[in-house]
């Protein structure tokens, strides 16, 4: 592990993975590395000065015969999501941001403590967050209408949480 201080990144800390993978899949260990593969995230900054986590992961083959996965790369749920640039305290605080700001007064306010954010990130942020949150809460009042694609021809059911005021689904004949 590494930490230096650059002109254009700022701070960058350097880490190596680990030398056993797990598959996600089946659970089984693994020894057998396919490659290596490097990913940076951006991390909260630094009196200021944006700080870069620079990865260099394993990508490790699934020894089990009947694992339908056969490579894997190393996993850091506590750190990142799966294919994320941004650590997940720094999604946190995206998210946060968004919602009270907005997405352009967010990004100009994200820019200014040193976390470079496009609104388009700030509001794709505050999507998802919203879909998972409707996820995971329970429909109370369900809004259930017929209607026609064509007159008298093919006809659909639409149905609406009404409390949300959201599509649940969209059904055909």
């Amino acid at each position: 592990m590494g930490v230096a201080f650059t002109a254009d990144d700022g701070w960058v800390v350097s880490a190596a993975g680990s030398a056993i993978g797990i598959c996600p899949d089946c659970g089984r260990r693994s020894r057998s590395r396919h490659g290596r593969s490097r990913r940076s995230l951006q991390d909260l900054p630094v009196q200021g000065q944006s700080v870069t986590v620079k990865l260099l992961l394993s990508r490790w083959r699934c020894v089990h015969p009947q694992c339908e996965r056969q490579t894997f790369t190393d996993r850091l749920p506590t750190v990142a999501a799966p294919y994320a640039r941004r650590t997940r305290r720094v999604g946190e605080i995206v998210g946060l941001l968004g919602h009270s700001a907005g997405g352009r007064p967010g990004e100009r306010l994200m820019q200014r403590l040193g976390m470079p954010v496009s609104d388009d990130t700030i509001l794709r942020q505050l999507k998802r967050d919203a879909g998972v949150a409707q996820r995971n809460s329970e429909i109370r009042v369900v809004g259930i209408d017929d209607w026609s694609w064509r007159r008298a021809t093919s006809y659909g059911t639409i149905i609406v949480d009404l409390e949300r005021r959201s599509v649940i689904d969209i059904l055909d004949d």
